[in-house]
């Protein structure tokens, strides 16, 4: 069984660090065989929402989307997700993120940095991001679609309460 150690410290919340209390619960008899990460490292990912998506005028699998990242005017970003519609909240990678690595050999286990790019002939200022971009799980079925209540421009590792440790 695995479980985080926030919904943990929710019922009681020991001043020890995460470390200490795993190996408090394997004294207790409830052995903790690992304490990991709930999520890899990486950065400049907030809520975007979706407000246009039109058809690429030079790729048929291909939308441009104006999305709201609640900071100045909208982004204009190239997206080949086929669940992408107008309204939904999603993760952005805004330009400067840096995502975690990709499992391509040629990544060398550095940081896929987004950048200002041209998807033919059309720029994109980010990213929509899938659940597997972000090595959250191994669904590539398109865009993490977040809930209606998620805040546009909070930081997705807020959002998703990202940085704890899974015990």
């Amino acid at each position: 069984m695995q479980f985080p150690e926030s919904w943990l410290r929710e019922f009681c919340n020991p001043p020890i660090t995460s470390k200490a209390l795993a190996d408090l619960l394997t004294m207790a008899g409830m052995e903790v065989e690992e304490a990991r990460p709930a999520a890899p490292p990486f950065t400049g990912v907030v809520v975007g929402e979706v407000l246009s998506v039109e058809h690429h005028p030079n790729a048929d699998r291909l939308n441009v989307c104006q999305v709201s990242t609640g900071s100045g005017a909208p982004l204009n970003i190239v997206c080949g997700a086929p669940n992408v519609r107008p309204g939904i909240k999603v993760p952005c990678a805004i330009v400067g993120a840096e995502l975690p690595p990709s499992d391509d050999a040629k990544a060398d286990g550095k940081p896929f940095v987004i950048k200002l790019g041209q998807l033919r002939g059309v720029e994109s200022q980010g990213m929509l991001c899938s659940a597997r971009e972000l090595k959250l799980s191994e669904d590539h079925g398109g865009l993490l679609i977040l809930d209606d209540g998620a805040r546009v421009g909070q930081d997705i590792r807020e959002h998703l309460k990202l940085d704890d440790t899974l015990l």
